[in-house]
């Protein structure tokens, strides 16, 4: 009897065509990161990305090497690369640099902030309000876009390759939070207080808001943790990764 073949890789190019193929194959691979396709854990290979994104094995091996120079891989005996699993070390540091990073987004972002950035967030907010509490992938894809839209609100260029940095060390946490009974309820009062704040310009109210979000983020992150050997085990298998939340 034969072994199956592994199911094809469900990853995608970035829409705009043309420009660097390694880099295109790197924006796939994150993607597949954020979205939950590849877990820590996986194994990545050559020909298996070639193949899903039909492109040849150079850019595969231009954008591996990036991944490993984010750290977003590793090389593991006998396997190849396998996408990075966090260690509990890690994952207080992240969560470390995350509260103050996404304190000074929320921050700056009070400060510098648009009416049309405003109504932006004020549409993700409800948004993410209409939301059934069952629905956690969507939460988690809504929850991500509201961060996302206060780090544009915040108008800095190196804070927001920090962030984006950060968000895809992030999804080696493994599955999100949101399929905790009640996390969605929490995240979205949450939430509102940070936009009263930068709706207010309180710069200070902002941060503050922010921080609070992130710790609570982090205890969330933990209860998932409760009983379980190692990380990113709990939650539905493959069911998408964690983002901000």
């Amino acid at each position: 009897m034969t072994k199956a073949d592994p199911p094809k890789l469900r990853l995608r190019l970035p829409d705009e065509g043309g420009g660097n193929r390694g880099a295109a194959v790197f924006a796939a691979l994150r993607t597949g990161l954020r979205e939950g396709v590849l877990q820590p854990g996986d194994r990545l290979r050559e020909e298996d990305v070639a193949e899903a994104l039909s492109v040849s094995r150079t850019p595969v091996r231009e954008a591996f090497n990036r991944l490993l120079g984010r750290k977003l891989v590793e090389r593991s005996a006998g396997r190849g690369l396998v996408v990075r699993r966090l260690s509990p070390g890690d994952m207080f540091e992240v969560y470390a640099m995350r509260e103050v990073l996404e304190g000074a987004a929320a921050r700056f972002a009070a400060q510098h902030r648009s009416e049309p950035e405003l109504m932006m967030l004020r549409s993700l907010h409800d948004r993410f309000a209409a939301l059934p509490s069952v629905a956690a992938l969507k939460a988690k894809e809504v929850n991500l876009r509201f961060h996302e839209a206060i780090h544009v609100a915040a108008r800095n260029r190196f804070l927001d390759a920090a962030l984006a940095e950060l968000t895809d060390t992030l999804s080696l946490l493994g599955p999100t939070t949101f399929y905790q009974g009640g996390r969605s309820g929490q995240v979205m009062a949450e939430h509102a207080a940070i936009l009263d704040a930068i709706a207010a310009r309180d710069p200070d109210r902002a941060e503050q808001t922010s921080r609070i979000h992130i710790r609570n983020a982090l205890a969330a992150r933990l209860d998932g943790f409760d009983g379980l050997g190692e990380m990113g085990l709990s939650g539905p298998a493959r069911d998408g990764a964690e983002g901000p939340a």
